[in-house]
Order: C-alpha cells, then sequence, then structure tokens
C-alpha cells in the first residue's frame, strides 16, 4: 500500500484504536492480531523479562503468569501520580514511560503495514483531562505531547474525541443537521453540539460549526467501580462494622480495589499488615480473611475483570453471577440489571447534568436536537442510554461504531490537517 506519514491515534482509557488513510479512505489498522481495537493494557512478565499488550497481556494475567498488570494509565493524566514511579519487578520506572511503551507499540504496528516511519499525529483527547481545572487540563495534554514526541512522533496535534467522532458521522449525514455527539469511553464522558453538514467541515479551525463542547471525568471505568462498590465489596468487608460502636471498615482500601490504575497499590507489606490489625477489630472477621486472600493471591485485576464482564453480561440479559471461588470455595456474587441501574443512577445524573450544560451553552433546548451519534462502550448500557438520549425527544438516534468511530474520524482530521505537507 502506499504509506502515508500521519495517523489519527485514539488512547483510550480501556481501549484504543488508530486510523490511517488508503485511497482517500479512513481505516482502523490491526492492532492484535485482526482485532482494530486493542485493550489499554500491559503486563510485565517478571518470568520471560517481556511485555505483553492488550488481550495478551490480559490473557497471559489471567493464566497466572508472575509479573505485573498495568490498565487505564490514561486516567492519571493530569493527576501528581503521572510524575511518580512505579515499581516494574526490580526495576523503578516512570509512569512517562510507561504510557509511552503502550503508544510506541501501537506505532510500530500500523509502521508494520505502511512499511515507513508514521511521523505525523493527531490524538484524540477528552474535553476535559481533569474536570475544572484548566492548568492541570493543560499540563495533561502537555504531557501527552512528549511522551507521543518520545515516541518518535515529530508533529503532534490533538483533537477532541467527540469532535472526531462528529467527522465520523459526517460521512453518512444525509443533510445539514444539529448533532449531539455522545462519547462515553473509560475514563470521560465528551459532548459536541454542532451543525453538521453532508460533505462539508464537521469542525474547522475558527470553530464556527461547533456550538459547545462539555466533558466530565466520568466513564466506562467509574460504571465498573461504583458497581464493585455496590454489588462485590460488601462480600469483602466493605461498610462492615467494628466492635467500636458506630465505627465501619475504612472505605479507602475497597475504593482503591475497585479502580483499575490503583490496584497494584494494595499489594504492599504496610497494606496488609493494618488489615490484619483491622481484622481484630471488626465484628465479621471473614470478611476481611477474604479480602486478605485476594491481596496475598495478588487477584486485583481479576476481580476488577469480573466486574467489568458482569456490566457488560447486564447491558443483554436480567441477571448474572459472579464466581469468587478464586477467594473463597463456594463464594459468588449475583447481580441484576436493577443493581446496575441503582449502581449506576449518580453517575448517569452527572452525565445528564454535563449534557444539559452542553445544550444551555448552545443556546438550545433538548428538542433542537436532530441527530443524537453514539459512540463509546458504555452507550450500549441500556439504561444509561435510555437516560441520555430522553433529553432529546425528537433526535434520530444513530449508533456509531462503539470503539472505532473516534479513531476513524482522528484520520479524517489527519488528513485534513496533513495532507497538503
Amino acid at each position: 500500500m502506499s504509506a502515508p506519514t500521519y495517523c489519527g491515534l485514539d488512547f483510550g482509557t480501556s481501549n484504543s484504536t488508530l486510523g490511517l488513510i488508503q485511497n482517500g479512505k479512513p481505516f482502523l489498522v490491526p492492532l492484535e492480531g485482526k482485532e482494530i481495537t486493542i485493550p489499554s493494557t500491559l503486563f510485565f512478565d517478571f518470568e520471560e523479562n517481556s511485555v505483553h499488550f492488550g488481550r495478551d497481556a490480559i490473557g497471559t494475567y489471567m493464566e497466572g503468569g508472575e509479573g505485573r498488570m498495568m490498565r487505564a494509565l490514561k486516567s492519571i493524566l493530569g493527576s501528581p501520580t503521572i510524575y511518580e514511579t512505579t515499581m516494574i519487578g526490580r526495576n523503578r520506572e516512570p509512569f512517562t514511560a510507561v504510557l509511552g511503551l503502550f503508544l510506541s507499540h501501537m506505532k510500530k504496528q500500523a509502521e508494520t503495514l505502511t512499511a515507513e516511519p508514521i511521523t505525523h499525529v493527531v490524538m484524540g483527547r477528552p474535553v476535559h483531562f481533569v474536570d475544572y481545572n484548566r492548568d492541570a487540563d493543560q499540563e495533561a495534554e502537555s504531557t501527552l505531547r512528549a511522551i507521543a514526541s518520545d515516541c518518535g512522533f515529530k508533529h503532534i496535534e490533538f483533537e477532541y474525541e467527540p469532535v472526531a467522532a462528529a467527522r465520523d458521522f459526517q460521512q453518512i449525514a444525509k443533510r445539514r443537521e444539529v448533532a449531539l455527539i455522545i462519547d462515553i469511553g473509560g475514563g470521560t464522558s465528551d459532548f459536541t453540539i454542532l451543525n453538521v453538514e453532508p460533505n462539508g467541515p464537521a469542525s474547522n479551525r475558527a470553530n464556527q460549526s461547533i456550538l459547545a463542547n462539555a466533558g466530565v471525568h466520568v466513564g466506562g471505568t467509574d460504571f465498573d467501580r461504583w458497581l464493585s462498590l455496590s454489588r462485590i465489596m460488601p462480600l469483602l468487608g466493605y461498610q462492615s462494622p467494628m466492635h467500636k460502636e458506630g465505627r465501619l471498615m475504612p472505605v479507602g482500601y475497597y475504593h482503591d480495589l475497585a479502580t483499575w490504575q490503583k490496584i497494584n497499590s494494595l499489594y504492599d507489606h504496610k497494606t496488609r499488615t493494618d488489615l490484619r490489625y483491622l481484622r481484630r477489630e471488626a465484628k465479621e472477621p471473614h470478611l476481611i480473611d477474604r479480602l486478605l486472600q485476594l491481596l496475598d493471591l495478588r487477584e486485583g485485576h481479576r476481580l476488577a475483570l469480573g466486574v467489568e464482564n458482569c456490566k457488560v453480561t447486564l447491558s443483554h440479559q436480567n441477571e448474572t453471577d459472579m464466581a469468587l471461588d478464586f477467594i473463597e470455595k463456594d463464594l459468588s456474587a449475583f447481580m441484576t440489571q436493577d443493581h446496575l441501574i441503582d449502581a449506576l443512577k449518580d453517575g448517569t445524573e452527572q452525565v445528564r447534568q454535563t449534557i444539559a450544560e452542553a445544550l444551555n451553552a448552545a443556546g438550545l433546548a433538548g428538542e433542537d436536537i436532530s441527530i443524537v451519534f453514539l459512540t463509546g462502550g458504555s452507550t450500549k448500557i441500556p439504561h444509561v442510554r435510555e437516560s441520555l438520549t430522553a433529553m432529546a425527544p425528537n433526535a434520530t438516534i444513530i449508533d456509531g461504531d462503539a470503539f472505532g468511530s473516534v479513531g476513524i474520524g482522528l484520520a479524517l482530521e489527519a488528513q485534513k490537517r496533513f495532507s497538503y505537507e
């Protein structure tokens, strides 16, 4: 194939894609075998001194490989954690280098196809890396730019992820539309309201067609966390009583265990020492025994993967059981769609409020929206989908590629920005 020198790169909290242009048409590069998406996951194999990526990383971890799994690292951009180091085997590595390994892997996979270096990139970014903190938000973008530069990209630009999704929608638009783009990714929910013209610009440098952008740091990994806290963590002692009147088990351990990027921090000696002390004070010590067993086995990511799978299952069936027999024989957690709805209730309302802010900023009512274009895996959750689309009662609902629309749109944006060079 004729090799382009530019690409669109969607580095996601949960999944990532990379788009190229061939014969004037955008397409997503197979990044893992024939798969065009790759889970944003690394596994550092201590036995083989190797790094695994994506599904291979998850599979190696689940098979019991000795090492360390890391996921949802995009979420630490804009936080002090990004400048810290972390233990990888016997070595201490900066988190920026870990992110760089993943982005470099994506770039190399694409260059295997193009047979030439890819030097120019348009990267997707959420409307807000960090809510209500412009300086931290800009710092997050600058950090990601520096990481991309270290990976070998020479010219790096950014586009809002929902605006990129709008470019994908533009390809199928038949007439002028007032569109609400809803992109619920792994770490953030992002929205753009804009006028879309068929075969015309979905965005331009002057932002003349963009009426409003808005975003909130709520996404699929938060949905996992809330479901875990609601249905799984009570089985491990979350909010269980202590002997001292009115006192409950400290909640920090459970919030960290339910948060992808914090799980590894619980495997230190101090945490287990503290939990053994708290066990003596607990009215239901067997629950704390379960938590200690999980940490001794270092199976926090197995637990998180199970919760994520239950969320997906409850998106298309009424109930499910999550086996926890790797912690204790015959232990399991039963959950239903109603449990999922209840766990996500507050988060869904945060997302609705952010859409309302976007509508207000655009000077529109929900009834003025003619198209709602959905992308991002969590738009597949029926209650979330119905709650959000109800805000635009007159709109036609269009499902984009849940995991690919942003990557396709970024490739189109890269073509627009770089094809003249």
